[in-house]
């Protein structure tokens, strides 16, 4: 028997043998259509080469894709579980042709891929083609010998194939296997093709056209080939079953469900365990590609999916959490194909088992809510909508949950009442958003949200993607179109660009559509929409088109780096300066960061050392950066740290990094940072590169800010700082080493001389030279009244005091002329200090100086003038003191 792993390896070898490059799988999140929720075919990476827009190092490749549909276009969501074939997640295996290879030369490459390849009777496999494609019939009849009752012609879309609503799109032929007449079903194209005895196995698309919104159709530049075979519908007919969920692969992962829940994998719960083992698959993967459970977009959808098997745990009886401990064995499974499921393994598991447990409080509650209101409604009315509002706006019971639940007893929900409620629930919001004080158009995009949802981020994992413009603004009122040269305010469906949030600067980069370039200088949220603050540049741009969006690398790079040092930053703080240290605000931009904390002193420098020492230490120790989603409370109670001043909601992003004993183990495990944080951060804490503290000051009261650069500018900071003392140790002769030892000599020999130097100036100003004036009496007292020059302001109470000595009993004043300014001293001896004060005499001589108050004690005071040209005025107004 051929399992599920070798008939992947057997594909890709095959064509890999035939000059086909084996290109890996792309992430389940389109980042190149817009109108896909996720990748739903394995040709959705290559559009842009059929389109010619890009170009690659190949022109024949073949993957095997992962697919999801559970959303959007593609959805079989409700029909999993209980059919042989549906799946919310699949792998398609394709091969790929642009402008290489067409018709004649794939369809002999997938006969003999089938019937040589792979084993398969051909007798048992039949083909359709599109009702006019002659050619690829003629192709069929020569290659493979096949008749005309076993080539069907079908004039529907079945055979004419489309990854969208636009793109690349051609006609198909479709290859099908027969399992036996011991099946009930017709060949395609009967009444009785729904089933199953005749299986599609493979498509193969001949890409010729591309589809506009318009509904028209233009020749690609070159024919291409893009074919599609599921893996899983392969699998059974090689291992003899028409059932997927008969296959090795899904057999094993049912076999687990029933292992760990105690039950029969073939009996009544039968279907409870296809259901868990294919959302296994699908969540598992969606969650290593980034995405994460939320209450909108492809995070809703995640979490419906993991819900409807958490559900079906619950009625299997199931206790405990159910889906985390499933997890191994699909690593195992596929783990060796797609390594992104074992490096994402602890996450995936612990989200599983987070979600789980709340869903588990939340089904529980949400039920005996549920019969409550049941209880109060005459028996089979329907569920008002105000009620279900109130289960899932109060209580966190989501809509589609209730509606499941009542179906069982065959009861429905009023989805209008449910729809009003959500509506008036909203009006409210904008309501006290308007009164906010925020910006006056704001309002603007409350109505873009209602009419096209919040916008879907892609930025925790890609920096280009595409999307579709779903509002232009101006002025705070929507536009239809927008030219060069103008200012715009642009939201799309789904972007990678951050919008501005908890410290993290919003992304700058360019947005391009067919018919215009736009620079985006900043991007801002409200009311979930992520608000692209741009200017057209070139050409003009209008509402509804598709566009191309680049986020600026090197600016982003540089700003994660500076975020994820913050997280460290904030931990180191708290080893060194204890547990009261909080986040009082944070700065993230792309040349700093800056990060303000609860404190109430200084940072020393051997504190400053140790922070910085730390950080740099778990920077080296390149550990994984890893997030989850939980709320906030499951994050306290871990220890997460949180921004002040933040609004929470039910749920929020956690961010961990570092483990202090290096096992790396995951977030439960002696982890070393952990916060709140909806920012985006570098994948290994060695990607910030380095990390130096410029700084640390007051903030306010009780709060320090410190600056600090990571990566190049921290390198670039050392590169200074090392030109600095290697000019210094230029100019002082000196090794560099020992420039400390010399710059200490130096400033001690400064310090000499300076009080050399003012002692020198005591001394002249002392002896007065041949003008020195000899005290005079007035009203009885001594006064010496002087004017100095070459003597500072620092020097005047020191002279005071020895005139004072000389005088033994009296008064002096001393006006120096500092050069364009006069500093003044005045001073009474101890003996008369009682009936005169220093203060006023002081006083009575800055005022014709031109200065204003001065100060100081009954026997010294100081103060200063802004010329000394009055001075033979300020000594006869000291003398007037004197005089009384």
């Amino acid at each position: 028997m051929q399992t599920l792993n070798e008939i992947r390896s057997t594909f890709l070898n095959y064509f890999g043998d035939n000059g086909h490059a084996i290109v890996p799988s792309s992430p389940l999140v389109p980042r190149n259509d817009p109108t896909l929720m996720f990748t739903a075919a394995g040709m959705v990476q290559f559009k842009n080469l059929f389109t010619g827009v890009e170009t690659r190092d190949y022109s024949r490749a073949t993957t095997a894709q992962k697919c999801v549909r559970a959303g959007g276009k593609h959805n079989d969501l409700d029909n999993v579980g209980y059919t042989a074939r549906h799946h919310t997640f699949f792998e398609m295996l394709g091969n790929f042709s642009f402008g290489d290879y067409f018709k004649e030369d794939a369809i002999p490459l997938a006969w003999d891929l089938l019937t040589k390849g792979l084993g398969i009777d051909e007798s048992r496999l039949l083909v359709t083609v599109y009702h006019t494609d002659d050619e690829a019939v003629e192709i069929w009849k020569k290659h493979a010998g096949l008749s005309d009752d076993r080539i069907i012609r079908i004039a529907t879309d079945d055979n004419f194939w489309s990854a969208g609503p636009t793109g690349p799109c051609g006609p198909c032929t479709e290859i099908f296997y027969d399992h036996g007449d011991h099946i009930w079903g017709g060949p395609p194209g009967s009444p009785e093709e729904d089933g199953d005895r005749f299986v599609e196995i493979w498509n193969l698309v001949f890409m010729q056209y591309e589809q506009f919104e318009d509904g028209t159709r233009q020749d690609l530049p070159n024919k291409s080939i893009d074919t599609g075979m599921g893996i899983e519908r392969v699998a059974a007919l090689l291992q003899g079953t028409n059932d997927n969920y008969s296959t090795d692969l899904m057999r094993s992962l049912i076999e687990a469900s029933a292992n760990a829940t105690s039950s029969d994998p073939d009996g009544p719960g039968k279907t409870h365990h296809r259901v868990i083992a294919d959302h296994l698959r699908s969540t598992s993967f969606l969650m290593a590609d980034g995405v994460m459970p939320s209450n909108d977009g492809r995070g809703y959808v995640l979490r419906r999916i993991m819900r409807r098997a958490m559900r079906h745990a619950h009625l299997l009886g199931v206790q405990d959490p159910l889906m985390h401990r499933l997890v191994p064995a699909l690593v195992t499974q596929m783990g060796q194909a797609y390594p992104e499921l074992g490096q994402a393994q602890s996450m995936i598991e612990q989200t599983l088992l987070q979600e789980e447990t709340r869903f588990r409080q939340t089904l529980d509650r949400g039920l005996k809510l549920l019969d409550d209101e049941l209880i109060q409604l005459p028996e089979g009315a329907d569920l008002p909508g105000a009620a279900a509002f109130k289960l899932y706006d109060t209580f966190g019971f989501p809509l589609d949950l209730t509606q499941d639940a009542l179906r069982e007893k065959g009861r429905a929900v009023d989805t209008d009442g449910f729809d009003a409620a959500m509506a008036e629930q909203k009006a409210k919001a904008r309501a006290a958003w308007s009164g906010s004080g925020e910006a006056a158009d704001a309002a603007i995009w409350f109505d873009v949200a209602d009419k096209n949802g919040v916008t879907d981020f892609l930025g925790y994992d890609t920096e280009s993607a595409e999307g579709k413009i779903v509002a232009l603004v101006q002025g705070g009122k929507a536009v239809d179109e927008v030219g060069e040269g103008q200012e715009v305010q642009i939201a799309l469906n789904q972007t990678p660009f951050y919008a501005e949030s908890g410290g993290q600067l919003g992304d700058t980069g360019v947005i391009k559509t067919d018919s215009a370039t736009i620079r985006v200088t900043d991007t801002r949220k409200a009311a979930g929409v992520f608000i692209h603050i741009a200017t057209v540049e070139k050409g003009s741009v209008s509402n509804a088109q598709a566009a191309v969006l680049e986020v600026d690398h090197a600016r982003r790079t540089a700003i994660r780096a500076n975020h994820s040092a913050t997280h460290l930053l904030h931990e180191a703080l708290r080893h060194a300066l204890g547990d009261h240290v909080a986040q009082r605000g944070s700065l993230n931009a792309q040349d700093r960061l800056r990060f303000d904390f609860s404190h109430n002193e200084a940072v020393s420098a051997e504190e400053m050392a140790k922070v910085e020492t730390e950080v740099n230490q778990y920077i080296r120790q390149n550990s994984p950066v890893e997030t989850r989603i939980m709320t906030p409370d499951d994050a306290r109670a871990l220890g997460a740290q949180a921004l002040f001043g933040e609004k929470y909601g039910d749920e929020v992003r956690v961010v961990s990094m570092g483990q202090q004993d290096g096992s790396g183990k995951g977030i439960e495990k002696d982890t070393y940072s952990l916060e709140l944080c909806g920012g985006t951060h570098v994948e290994r804490t060695g990607d910030i590169g380095a990390f130096v503290l410029l700084g640390d000051s007051a903030s306010s009261a009780g709060v320090r800010r410190i600056e600090a650069l990571t990566g190049e500018a921290a390198m670039a900071h050392l590169r200074a700082q090392d030109q600095l003392l290697a000019q210094t140790a230029l100019e002082l002769k000196a090794p560099a080493a020992a420039v400390p030892e010399r710059v200490r000599a130096l400033m001690d020999e400064r310090r000499s001389l300076a009080n050399e130097v003012a002692q020198l100036r005591r001394e002249l100003a002392m002896s007065g030279g041949t003008n020195a004036p000899e005290a005079q009496e007035v009203n009885g007292i001594s006064f010496h009244a002087q004017v100095l020059s070459g003597v500072t302001g620092k020097d005047l109470p020191a002279l005071v005091d020895e005139h004072k000595t000389r005088l033994g009993s009296g008064a002096v004043l001393l006006i120096a002329d500092t050069g364009g300014k006069a500093a003044v001293a005045a001073g009474v001896t101890d003996d008369l200090k009682g009936d005169l004060s220093a203060v006023d005499i002081l006083r009575a001589a800055v005022a014709e100086l031109g200065g204003k108050g001065g100060g100081g004690r009954p026997d010294m005071a100081q103060g200063g003038g802004a010329s000394a040209e009055n001075a033979d005025a300020a000594i006869a107004a000291a003398k007037t003191v004197l005089e009384g």
